[in-house]
């Protein structure tokens, strides 16, 4: 009967310190060790461990009440107790469906292009390279974001979906993910920093297994922004600027916080909305506009290919000095073979080629030697 007792004694201390070595591991593993490499993005972060990394997205959308947690587990992971009410999904992944173009570059940059087997509006894809898959029949497609084609996506089977959204409001996620496929968010063009866009590309690093690449093709882009932000400080003057167009008699130009105005402020430019605050656009009515904006030097707008087509949108548009004078620039003209326009897919990706162009246009004399990639100027 003692021996008994202590054999009973002797098992609870056992699974006592078993108990209690495994909290000690989760603890140590989820506070003290992993420390996310995110330094401008807000939207995400990323913890890697010894077999498994912690992927939470904290901003897909404007306004989001709740953050999605996703724990990236390695062939040889082992996922502790804490953790396991999270999706889990195996890396690196092998095949994919993205649902917006701003996630190809990334994608592209990384080498792993040959995974991409599934898109919605396959036309809005502008990368020479990707189009060529999607003309080789390599890659699918699947419907529209909103309404995706489920069908097509179970067919395909993909290892993981990569969706975006401008609310939680999409059955079709819902759906596939009821089906028994990963569905993971990326609030990539919901980021309003130039660099904090462009680090996304390492939540793309953390999925393929290619953290330390991602993370050398970040940094290289980092470098050449920061060092052109510094080239723009040697300008001497700083032109007024006006952007955007009317639609449907409302002028839409970007608010101070947000993601273009931002750019305008490294280029060393004075933006004449600049001081509002707030992300996205303002609502103007022409004659606000017209008013601040008549005696602006140079015009940006993403809309028309042409002063002709501007003045037969709206013959107001004349009125300004920069219309008059000839020094509006867009980024419509470059569109791939099937007119996804380049800009929207890549600009993300490489703020440093948008800022470089803004600087070439506003302060030629910066970057005399350099060609713009995105604007060109309107005829």
């Amino acid at each position: 009967m003692k021996n008994n007792f202590f054999i009973i004694l002797s098992l609870i201390i056992v699974f006592s310190f078993i108990e209690c070595k495994k909290d000690k591991f989760v603890e140590d593993t989820e506070l003290n060790v992993g420390k996310s490499t995110i330094r401008y993005a807000k939207g995400f972060s990323i913890k890697k461990y010894k077999g498994f990394s912690v992927l939470k997205i904290t901003n897909p959308w404007p306004k989001a009440n709740k953050s999605y947690t996703y724990v990236l587990k390695e062939k040889t992971g082992i996922i502790p107790d804490s953790l396991i009410n999270f999706t889990t999904i195996n890396v690196p992944i092998k095949s994919v469906i993205v649902t917006s173009t701003t996630h190809i570059p990334s994608l592209e940059l990384l080498g792993v292009t040959n995974s991409l087997i599934g898109f919605p509006n396959l036309n809005f894809v502008s990368s020479s390279k990707t189009r060529a898959r999607i003309e080789a029949k390599k890659v699918k497609e699947i419907g529209v974001e909103q309404n995706l084609n489920t069908e097509v996506i179970l067919d395909l089977n993909p290892d993981l979906i990569i969706g975006f959204g401008i609310d939680n409001n999409n059955p079709s996620y819902d759906n596939l993910e009821k089906s028994g496929l990963k569905v993971i968010f990326n609030g990539d063009w919901n980021e309003q920093s130039p660099l904090g866009k462009a680090e996304w590309i390492k939540f793309f690093g953390a999925l393929y297994g290619l953290d330390k690449k991602a993370i050398t093709v970040f940094n290289q882009i980092e470098k050449d922004y920061n060092s052109t932000v510094s080239l723009a400080k040697n300008a001497t003057k700083r032109p007024i600027i006006l952007c955007g167009e009317m639609y449907e008699n409302v002028w839409y130009t970007p608010r101070g916080n947000s993601w273009s105005s931002l750019f305008l402020k490294d280029a060393k430019t004075n933006y004449l909305w600049s001081n509002t605050t707030g992300t996205g656009s303002l609502s103007l009515p022409f004659e606000t506009v017209l008013d601040k904006a008549q005696k602006a030097e140079y015009w940006f707008q993403g809309s028309f290919s042409s002063l002709a087509e501007m003045q037969n949108s709206n013959i107001h548009y004349n009125q300004f000095d920069a219309f008059k004078n000839k020094k509006i620039y867009s980024f419509s003209g470059k569109k791939g073979k099937t007119g996804g326009i380049l800009f929207y897919e890549l600009a993300g990706n490489r703020p440093d080629l948008v800022l470089k162009d803004i600087i070439k246009i506003v302060h030629p004399e910066l970057l005399p030697d350099y060609e713009m990639f995105f604007y060109s100027k309107l005829e």
